[in-house]
C-alpha cells in the first residue's frame, strides 16, 4: 500500500482525542505491514539479542502479533534492548551500532514507510542522503554535471556524532510538540 500523502497528512492533522489511533491504524494496516515485512526480509541483517533470524519472523508474528499490535495501539509497546556491536571505520576508530530485534525492525519500518510517503515528495532533488533510490554515486555524478555547467560550489554536510551531542531533553520535547514554531 502506498499511502496517499494528502490522506496521511489529513489523518495526522486530525488526530484528536476522539480518534487517537487513526494514524497508528494507517501505520499498522495489513498492506503497510506486508511491505515492511518484505523489506525486513529483503534486508536480512544480523541476529539480535534474542538470536531470532529473519527466517523465523513469520512464525513469530503468527503467534505474537495480536498482542504486539494491541500494545502498539495502546502506546504501551516497549522495544527490546538492541545488541551493541562495534565496526571499524575506514579512517580509523570505530562506529557503534545497535542491532534491533527482527520484530522491532519490522515495527520501525512501518511508520518509516508512512512518513516517507508524506515527506519524500517535498525533499529537494539535490538531497541524496538516506533516501530510497538515491546514492552517493548519484550525488557525485550530479556534482560533475554541475561542475561541467560552470557551477563552482558544493555543500556537503556530515553531522558527525549528532545524536551523541544533541540535547536529548530538548529533542524529545520538540518531537512531542505538534506546534512546529520551535
Amino acid at each position: 500500500m502506498i499511502v496517499d500523502s494528502a490522506e496521511t497528512v489529513e489523518v495526522c492533522a486530525s488526530g484528536t482525542n476522539a480518534e487517537p489511533n487513526s494514524l497508528m491504524e494507517v501505520v499498522l494496516s495489513r498492506d503497510n505491514l506486508l511491505r515492511a515485512y518484505q523489506r525486513v526480509c529483503r534486508n536480512k541483517g544480523a541476529a539480535d539479542v534474542d538470536n531470532m533470524l529473519v527466517d523465523a519472523l513469520k512464525q513469530h508474528l503468527q503467534h505474537h502479533w495480536p498482542v504486539v499490535r494491541e500494545r502498539l495501539l495502546a502506546g504501551s509497546y516497549q522495544p527490546q534492548t538492541a545488541r551493541r556491536v562495534s565496526i571499524p571505520k575506514p579512517q580509523g576508530g570505530e562506529r557503534l551500532l545497535g542491532i534491533p530485534t527482527v520484530q522491532d525492525r519490522l515495527i520501525q519500518q512501518t511508520p518509516h514507510q508512512v512518513r516517507s510517503s508524506v515527506f519524500e515528495p517535498t525533499f529537494s532533488d539535490s538531497n541524496y542522503g538516506f533516501r530510497t533510490g538515491r546514492s552517493a554515486h548519484q550525488a557525485v555524478l550530479t556534482m560533475q554535471t554541475h561542475a561541467n555547467e560552470g557551477h563552482r560550489w558544493v555543500v556537503d554536510i556530515d553531522l558527525a556524532q549528532f545524536f551523541d551531542r544533541v540535547n536529548h531533553d530538548i529533542l524529545m520535547v520538540c518531537t512531542r510538540n505538534t506546534d512546529t514554531s520551535y
